[in-house]
């Protein structure tokens, strides 16, 4: 074969990630979008030149200006720099959620999906739970726990985990018969490798696509827990809060209201372009069809 039919190599997993990504437009925007509210949530110190809690009872509802960007409260603080400081703890939360509910709906979904006996019990827990709306089950678990950062994550991880031991459930009963698990077993690699390096790794694409949708979910879950008061202490700004003390105000003063429900609304809608995209790309017959 002479140099000038030398086949070209095949492009590199990023660059091929990176051209279907150009592909799903709107998966590109949610992603800018959040990028844009993680890096300006990191960086809120060196944006903001207010404290999210300093009073200044003289710029008592003070419309948006050059100084105060998204207006006053009516304590006078900074709305801008609480939207700002608000969606660090929104993103805390989210993440927290995310990582808490897969480590136990994992292990569930797991455990049911492989192990015949233990499928009955864990399939009707499941199923218990999800009878339940996800804001009723947090609300009873936050009031019965006691309104904090802690119980929010942990009440709004038992709400969430649920969903995903259902989905890892359902695919490791599948997997499971397939023949390169019969034929590690008949090898005698140990059942716990099988788990983690044979039926794990195969779960990780819905995982990774329904890990964003709860990171959604889990963010305006918070928010409507703090709106009821039922959130972290009032003293820390959320998006919630915000809205909440906002209400009463909105004839004069909307932009209490406005500003913090539209980043939940920004917020909330980038995950579930970023989950749609994902979803699509991970999935083989999708992107073939794509």
């Amino acid at each position: 074969m002479s140099h000038s039919e030398t086949p070209l190599p095949p492009p590199s997993f990023a660059k091929s990630w990176l051209r279907l990504l150009l592909q799903r437009k709107t998966m590109a925007i949610g992603l800018i979008i959040l990028i844009l509210f993680v890096v300006m949530a990191i960086s809120a110190p060196l944006i903001t030149a207010y404290s999210p809690s300093k009073l200044s009872i003289v710029s008592r509802l003070r419309p948006p200006d050059g100084l105060h960007w998204f207006g006053t409260d009516d304590f006078g603080r900074d709305i801008f720099s609480r939207t700002l400081y608000a969606g660090r703890l929104s993103l805390l939360v989210g993440a927290a959620v995310v990582a808490l509910s897969a480590l136990i709906g994992v292990t569930l979904g797991l455990l049911a999906g492989f192990f015949r006996l233990l499928d009955t019990p864990i399939a009707r827990l499941i199923d218990a739970m999800m009878a339940f709306p996800d804001i009723l089950l947090a609300i009873a678990l936050v009031a019965a726990l006691g309104p904090s950062l802690a119980t929010v994550i942990l009440a709004l991880s038992i709400v969430y985990a649920p969903r995903l031991a259902r989905i890892v459930r359902a695919s490791t009963l599948v997997i499971r018969e397939l023949p390169y698990i019969e034929a590690a077993r008949t090898l005698g690699i140990s059942t716990f490798h099988i788990m983690t390096r044979h039926v794990l790794v195969n779960l990780m694409s819905p995982i990774l696509v329904q890990g964003t949708f709860l990171f959604a979910n889990a963010m305006l879950a918070e928010a409507g827990l703090s709106f009821l008061g039922l959130g972290v202490s009032p003293e820390v700004p959320t998006w919630g809060t915000m809205i909440a003390s906002g209400r009463q105000y909105l004839g004069e003063a909307p932009w209490m209201t406005y500003f913090p429900g539209l980043a939940i609304v920004l917020a909330v809608m980038s995950l579930q372009m970023v989950g749609d995209g994902l979803r699509d790309m991970l999935d083989p017959k999708l992107r073939k069809d794509a």
